[in-house]
């Protein structure tokens, strides 16, 4: 199973950027779907996380970031609006999937895309 994250790039504050997550290889069902990032110095952090029944947000990005997934391809996506400086980060999507009808989940990491917001 590979996680492939894309979309980040350089934007200027107040603008906007999707990401999108494709996931490939033996995957029977994905539980929850989510989007972390790490900036220079910090933790890696919880941006948004979506399961079949719910969707989470940390708060710094609430009302502005949006998680939404296309079951029918393993694609997940996070839409960011109105981004600030401090939203720049390494951004990491992430799956806890199963890879089969009785398997245990897995938990796997995509390989981050850079997001940059500044002027």
């Amino acid at each position: 199973v590979q996680l492939q994250a894309s979309g980040g790039g350089l934007v200027q504050p107040g603008g906007s950027l999707r990401l999108s997550c494709a996931a490939s290889g033996s995957i029977f069902s994905i539980d929850v779907m989510g989007w972390y990032r790490q900036a220079p110095g910090k933790q890696r952090e919880l941006v948004a996380v979506m399961t079949s029944s719910s969707t989470r947000y940390a708060d710094s990005v609430k009302d502005r970031f949006t998680i939404s997934r296309d079951n029918a391809k393993n694609t997940w996506h996070l839409q960011m609006n109105s981004l600030k400086p401090e939203d720049t980060a390494v951004y990491y999507c992430n799956a806890v999937l199963a890879t089969a009808s009785v398997s245990p989940q897995y938990n796997f990491w995509g390989q981050g895309t850079q997001v940059t917001v500044s002027s």
